[in-house]
């Protein structure tokens, strides 16, 4: 079999049966070909008889017979069984699953084939704001938005990372001014440690005081205008926010850089063009004395047509004007193939409004695509909005810092680790709770944030995997020989291992595909549990003969390669000890 989706081999056999049997041809996705359910004797059952039956005219046990006496697959599984109203059930070989596991020691990529058609993609995520401080708001944007990033480049895609900041609009007329009042230079402002102080305190003079803000306003005018002094204020204001920023992304080990960050400033130049090409189509119209896009299909509470302002009544643009230049620019000009925003489920329609108009304008198309990748709240034990006990905001990097000091009370006192690595040890154990608990979560549900819980060495958590992992080198460090190069299965245990091992190309497929991190999550822990049940009941160390525990450390060390390459498309760091 070629490297991938057992389920894909099994559907392209059942296609060739239907071929050879009644000239009918279907893809191998359409035979329907999955795991069987736990405790139902087989390893994968097919459904295609079930859902093809009426459109053949054969009710579906004989049409199931048919495939069955036509099947080309007894190098791969033993003799199917036809059960209840027309399901296949397939169980694969021994000898098949030992000679499929060999492959995999010498294969980088465990079985998985780069994609034969790359694509360009474009990820927006973690998005702060200028002059404040991340808050837990940008958790998930920042987790998962990584997380697509090593899952679509292991994938073989071209990926672009991009930080769209928020360093453009009202708010920095605002800001500027004040650093003005308090004799701030631009050399200055950018060692400002308290941001998110420096911000409210701008915001109390805003909202309090008159004048104060028509300075502000006017200053908005200058920045816009390009006044040097105002823009050299402001760059050092976007500086020391990106050296904040960059502090989390060092800690939580994201694949961010400076280089990444693209602001709304960025796409200044080009709101003139993006407004004149939607005019010039035809998409525009005047409300209320703004100059509004009204894509089909979308309506306000009285049913009435909801518009994308593109400029308001005062001449300024908004978030959709922005975000309509992002598309035309990064569709048109970039030549990207994908466009993916990962940013928080309020926004939902604010980005199909987005599309639809990107669709009507021409930029998105069947070689150009947008999508929204959106995800749940983080909760607190309440059920509400994450908070800390005094009712603010919780910021980003106190999670990280206290996640890490947690994770150290977990690791400190292990005779076979110095301070040194125990405190890297604590870092990975920490980043990786928090990452694991947000990342083995649907990701357009919410949570409730438990240290406990993430913490917990038993169960669906990062640390159990890496534990796992560390238990398996452990092993291998104690034997007296290298792992072999040839896999028995004899041992219902070592069955199930191997089965699971081969099955880490579908897994990864389906978290790519449906941008669902969390298939992997579950993945992952099934797999440490099966190596769990395979070191219980087959001795490695003390395995019969040389030959048994040659496959079994094999075996082990398979494991411990799939956890790791795992974990690492998670963002996961796993220790070598734990």
């Amino acid at each position: 079999m070629l490297h991938g989706d057992i389920g894909l081999e099994l559907g392209q056999r059942v296609a060739g049966a239907l071929k050879a049997a009644l000239d009918v041809e279907i893809t191998p996705e359409q035979a329907i070909v999955r795991p069987s359910a736990p405790g139902r004797g087989a390893d994968y059952q097919c459904n295609a008889a079930m859902s093809l039956g009426k459109q053949v005219g054969k009710s579906p046990r004989e049409l199931a017979q048919l495939i069955v006496d036509h099947l080309d697959a007894a190098d791969i599984v033993t003799t199917p069984e036809i059960a209840g109203p027309g399901f296949i059930n397939f169980t694969l070989t021994e000898s098949w699953l030992a000679a499929e596991a060999r492959t995999l020691l010498s294969d980088d990529r465990l079985g998985v084939p780069a994609t034969d058609d790359p694509g360009r993609y474009v990820i927006d995520y973690s998005s702060p704001n200028v002059a404040k401080e991340m808050h837990i708001g940008h958790v998930r944007t920042t987790v998962i938005g990584d997380c697509f990033v090593r899952l679509l480049e292991f994938a073989g895609h071209e990926v672009i990372r991009r930080n769209h900041l928020g360093d453009w609009g009202t708010p920095f007329g605002m800001l500027i001014e004040h650093l003005l009042d308090e004799g701030w230079t631009a050399e200055s402002a950018s060692s400002i440690a308290d941001l998110d102080g420096f911000y409210k305190a701008a915001r109390v003079k805003f909202d309090s005081e008159p004048e104060f803000a028509e300075r502000a306003r006017a200053r908005v005018v200058k920045l816009q205008g390009g006044d040097e002094q105002t823009l050299t204020l402001w760059r050092g204001l976007v500086a020391e926010s990106e050296k904040h920023f960059a502090e989390i992304y060092r800690l939580l080990g994201v694949k961010l850089t400076k280089e990444d960050s693209i602001g709304e400033s960025f796409y200044n130049p080009f709101l003139a063009d993006t407004v004149e090409e939607l005019t010039a189509k035809g998409l525009t119209k005047i409300s209320d004395g703004a100059l509004c896009v009204f894509p089909p299909g979308f309506v306000n509470r009285e049913k009435e047509p909801l518009p994308i302002i593109v400029r308001k009544s005062d001449g300024g643009a908004t978030y959709g004007t922005t975000d309509l230049a992002g598309v035309r620019y990064w569709t048109q000009e970039r030549k990207v193939t994908d466009l993916l925003y990962v940013v928080g489920l309020p926004q939902q329609q604010h980005f199909q409004m987005v599309f639809a108009v990107g669709e009507q304008a021409g930029w998105l198309d069947g070689d150009h695509r947008a999508r929204y990748l959106g995800f749940g709240s983080i909760l607190g034990s309440d059920g509400k909005m994450f908070r800390t006990r005094a009712g603010g905001t919780v910021k980003f990097i106190d999670v990280l810092t206290e996640a890490v000091d947690r994770a150290a009370e977990v690791v400190r006192g292990r005779a076979e680790l110095d301070a040194q690595e125990q405190a890297e040890v604590a870092r990975a154990v920490g980043i990786g709770a928090v990452k694991y608990a947000d990342l083995s979560t649907d990701r357009e549900k919410d949570y409730v944030f438990d240290w406990d819980k993430m913490l917990a060495t038993e169960g669906n958590t990062s640390v159990y995997l890496q534990y796992a992992n560390a238990r398996i080198l452990s092993v291998l460090r104690k034997a007296e020989r290298e792992p072999g190069d040839e896999i028995l299965v004899e041992q219902a245990a070592e069955r199930a291992l191997v089965l699971k091992l081969l099955q880490f190309p579908a897994a990864l497929a389906g978290s790519v595909e449906t941008y669902a991190p969390h298939k992997l999550c579950g993945y992952l822990y099934e797999t440490a549990t099966a190596f769990s049940s395979f070191y219980e009941n087959c001795p490695i160390l003390k395995a019969d003969t040389e030959e048994r525990q040659a496959s079994r450390l094999a075996l082990a060390r398979l494991t411990s390669r799939t956890l790791v390459l795992g974990l690492s498309l998670l963002g996961i760091d796993a220790p070598t000890r734990l």
